[in-house]
């Protein structure tokens, strides 16, 4: 049986040729102001430096950061090949301790605060299953640019008939879940490359899940012309 760290979220980042943003990323998840956390980290082949700057990162911490464990609060996976978004995801999910898991993309950024306010939300709501976030984005080298994200929905219902009719309205970057979630309906398939994030979105809420987002922006969403959803969605 899995084990089961009560409090603990487990942040999975799943990344691919993520040389330039990979440490950027992992500094906004290591500056939480919610410390029960673990970092798992899963390279996905990449043919770029991602997997020595991940290294690298994690040297420089250990050095300064004395109050966090990286035995057994940090792990870094590469896998053997590229396998696909939905491959690196799972592995992170099933490698995940939390009570919690949620996500983070290798070139976005958190809020500091981000964890804290889910998991107090996830606690006043125990009837929640998911919980995503309002967001912010910014073109890459821009980031004082920030513009808020309009597409977005909020409150349960709502956002239930948003999946219901085929629509889309919940950042699966910014989502928090708990880990009972992955356990009852797995992770990401690969069926339909480009809208995995979608799919485990939609299929938590046709399983009967209750999923919401808050009103605060509390992630940063980085737009650059070698991001994933480029490949799939032109902007």
């Amino acid at each position: 049986m899995r084990e089961v760290i009560p409090g603990r979220v487990s942040i999975i980042v799943p990344c691919y040729n993520s040389e330039a943003y990979v440490q950027s990323c992992l500094n906004s998840v290591f500056k939480q102001t919610y410390k029960e956390i673990e970092i798992i980290v899963v390279d996905d082949g990449s043919t770029d430096s991602t997997w020595n700057k991940i290294h690298r990162w994690k040297e420089i911490k250990e050095q300064t950061a004395k109050t966090f464990s990286f035995e057994d609060r940090f792990y870094a996976v590469k896998l053997p090949r590229n396998t696909g978004y939905a491959g690196a995801v799972n592995v992170g999910m099933y490698l995940a301790k939390g009570e919690f898991i949620a996500m983070q993309d290798s070139d976005d950024l958190s809020h500091s605060r981000r964890i804290m306010r889910q998991v107090e939300s996830m606690r006043e709501h125990p009837s929640l299953d998911m919980i995503g976030t309002s967001y912010e984005y910014f073109q890459d080298g821009h980031f004082e640019s920030r513009k808020r994200e309009q597409w977005l929905s909020y409150g349960v219902s709502k956002i239930n008939a948003v999946y219901k009719n085929g629509g889309h309205c919940v950042c699966h970057g910014t989502i928090l879940f708990r880990a009972g979630v992955f356990d009852q309906i797995g992770g990401p398939i690969r069926r339909g490359v480009g809208v995995e994030d979608y799919d485990f979105i939609a299929r938590c809420i046709a399983a009967g899940m209750k999923v919401d987002n808050l009103k605060e922006p509390l992630y940063f969403y980085r737009r650059h012309e070698n991001q994933r959803s480029r490949e799939f969605f032109r902007k």
